[in-house]
């Protein structure tokens, strides 16, 4: 397992080792004591979720707010997408910033994801598959968002906003700014 350092502190891409011969290949997705030797973290991961995405669909920016604020595993399994990774925390050096990857499901890289970011993905493909693992399980009193296009932040999603498929729910987000006025 590599560990790739990303500007967000305690945010990396995590790339396993991968067994290809005549058959296939074989990779392990996830292996905690591995992790844990790598990383230095010791997450308990408590429920892993799949989504699948048409092109052009745009999921976030997403969080959980509080005492159920997530640390989360990422993965594309199949197909490409553009990843956004936003720091919300105030008493970060980053704070405010934000990490922007491409991930393709045939690299087999995942995100590791602190407690206290906001996530987005912007499916550049037909028919993405994607699955991360969260270690709290999801509340749905604490579920909290920030505007994909929000202009403090400035995302270039690299993609025309109006072939974007976005829920009613992710059209309405509050801004960046919203949250400092909490």
């Amino acid at each position: 397992m590599k560990i790739i350092r990303t500007k967000l502190d305690g945010c990396f891409i995590v790339e396993p080792k991968t067994f290809i011969d005549y058959r296939g290949a074989f990779l392990e997705s996830y292996h905690k004591d591995r992790f844990l030797e790598t990383t230095g973290l010791d997450i308990d991961f408590v429920q892993d979720n799949l989504s699948f995405s048409k092109k052009g669909v745009l999921r976030g920016l997403h969080f959980q707010a509080g005492e159920f604020a997530q640390a989360k595993l990422i993965r594309v399994v199949k197909g490409e997408i553009l990843d956004v990774i936003v720091d919300l925390r105030k008493e970060s050096p980053t704070y405010g910033e934000f990490v922007k990857l491409r991930m393709v499901g045939k690299e087999n890289r995942s995100i590791f994801i602190p407690k206290g970011m906001a996530h987005g993905f912007l499916a550049l493909s037909d028919d993405v598959v994607f699955t991360y693992k969260c270690d709290s399980y999801y509340n749905p009193e604490a579920e909290a968002g920030i505007a994909f296009n929000d202009p403090v932040l400035g995302i270039d999603w690299e993609y025309p906003k109006e072939d974007m498929i976005l829920s009613e729910k992710d059209k309405n987000l509050p801004s960046f700014k919203s949250l400092n006025n909490d």
